[in-house]
């Protein structure tokens, strides 16, 4: 019973449509995690299930070729019994003749009896045979399913990784997009703009204060008398220090 269980479950996972069974599945990843699972643990199974297949197959293959040898063995005794009977009736001593010809069919029978069951475990051994061979496709056919499922999950993976790769990269690019007022680079360029405008603030608010004015007043009277001086000295006239006067 377990056997067949076994057979069923093989005809099912060789028979089954793994780019279907992907295609509908909400997650394709868990789904071919789990595929992989079923299928490394079917294949275990049916291995055991084989080997004991075969086992049992060998040991009926052994019995039927002990019975055929048997059978010849026994051939070869009722010969000799007939030809001694033949040689003993031959010199007259018909009592001991007839004693290796009883013999003879006592070995023929037995032959009979080891030729029925040969022939009677040769069925058994086909359909034997037979399942073995359907195992052993069948197991062939599951792991060729199986390759096929890892390289679908590496290629799965790869394509997973590749993707995460491009986002990351398209999410760097974005982040720089200096026409971007949302990206990095634009809002540090604001911060920067708005720093420059508090400077020029603060510098506006220092000159309009009255120390502030006075001092424009003393920078233009100090500039007044520069200009003087310089006027004198093109003129060829003295040039007084406001401290000589």
């Amino acid at each position: 019973m377990a056997k067949q269980s076994i057979f069923g479950r093989i005809s099912t996972l060789v028979k089954a449509n793994i780019n279907a069974l992907l295609d509908s599945a909400e997650d394709p990843q868990k789904m071919l995690d789990q595929l992989v699972r079923d299928y490394t643990n079917s294949i275990a199974d049916a291995e055991a299930a084989i080997a004991e297949t075969i086992g049992n197959l060998r040991l009926l293959e052994r019995d039927h070729q002990e019975d055929v040898q048997a059978a010849a063995e026994w051939g070869s005794k009722a010969l000799a019994a007939s030809k001694k009977a033949d040689e003993l009736r031959g010199t007259g001593n018909t009592t001991d003749a007839d004693k290796f010809d009883n013999l003879a069919k006592i070995a023929l029978q037995r032959q009979i009896s080891e030729e029925n069951e040969a022939k009677a475990l040769a069925p058994s051994i086909a359909a034997q045979t037979e399942v073995v061979d359907k195992l052993k496709d069948g197991l062939n056919g599951m792991k060729q399913k199986l390759e096929q499922l890892r390289s679908k999950r590496s290629e799965l993976l790869a394509r997973a990784k590749t993707a995460e790769a491009q986002n990351k990269v398209h999410d760097a690019v974005k982040s720089i997009d200096v026409l971007d007022p949302t990206s990095e680079l634009g809002r540090f360029e604001d911060k920067v703009r708005r720093q420059e405008a508090l400077a020029a603030g603060k510098a506006e608010l220092a000159a309009s204060t009255i120390d502030a004015q006075f001092e424009a007043l003393e920078d233009v009277g100090e500039l007044t008398e520069v200009e003087a001086r310089l006027a004198a000295l093109k003129s060829g006239g003295p040039s007084q220090s406001a401290i000589e006067q």
